[in-house]
């Protein structure tokens, strides 16, 4: 492995960049709390974990070179995020109607479901396959077996992404008194359900090989 430390860095400023696990993270805090955001963090790095393991196989190889296999994860990863779009902008309808009060059976459901939205979004994401098979290589003698430096590699991107969650959610936390306020959050659930939906449609509209 060459350029350790380049790739940590790089890796940081790509974490740091806001994508559809962030959006996804970011309602699942302000919505249902540390421990929505915590499940969601989790959600998201036990799929990085097996976007590793892919990359580690080979298999990210083979749904990069399938047009067939990466259309197949394009849309489902796609459809996904609009669907989780859409219903976030049809919660905030059905706040508008419905009485304000959210019952404890309620919340409890939203927390289970947190650590899986965190988890399908990253997941069904091609181009988290397609970035660990064009990004790992370039950090990586030539002619080395890449079993090794692409498993410390994707477990250090995958810890890098839990300590920026951690980070993000805490701070998150501390601003949530304006953050929970019932406009702010209306307005707020808006912009994330209009982002997913976006970041949805961006995925579909990606050409299979760019």
């Amino acid at each position: 492995m060459e350029n350790f430390y380049l790739f940590v860095l790089t890796c940081i400023f790509l974490i740091i960049l806001p994508g559809p696990d962030t959006a996804i993270t970011t309602r699942n805090t302000v919505t249902v709390g540390t421990t929505g955001g915590f499940k969601t963090m989790f959600g998201t790095c036990c799929a990085l974990l097996i976007h590793t393991s892919a990359a580690v196989l080979g298999l990210s190889a083979i749904i990069a070179k399938s047009a067939l296999l990466f259309s197949i994860f394009k849309y489902v990863g796609a459809v996904y995020l609009v669907y989780l779009g859409i219903k976030t902008l049809w919660g905030l309808k059905n706040k508008e109607v419905a009485a304000t009060t959210e019952t404890a059976v309620k919340n409890k459901y939203e927390n289970q479901s947190c650590f899986k939205q965190g988890f399908l979004t990253n997941l069904l994401n091609p181009k988290v396959a397609v970035f660990f098979l064009t990004f790992l290589p370039q950090f990586v003698d030539h002619g080395t077996n890449t079993f090794l430096p692409f498993l410390i590699m994707g477990i250090t991107y995958t810890v890098l992404t839990l300590v920026w969650f951690v980070f993000y959610i805490y701070l998150l936390n501390q601003i949530s008194a304006f953050m929970k306020k019932p406009r702010t959050q209306a307005i707020f659930e808006g912009i994330t359900g209009a982002i997913l939906i976006g970041f949805g449609i961006k995925l579909a509209l990606e050409k299979a090989h760019n």
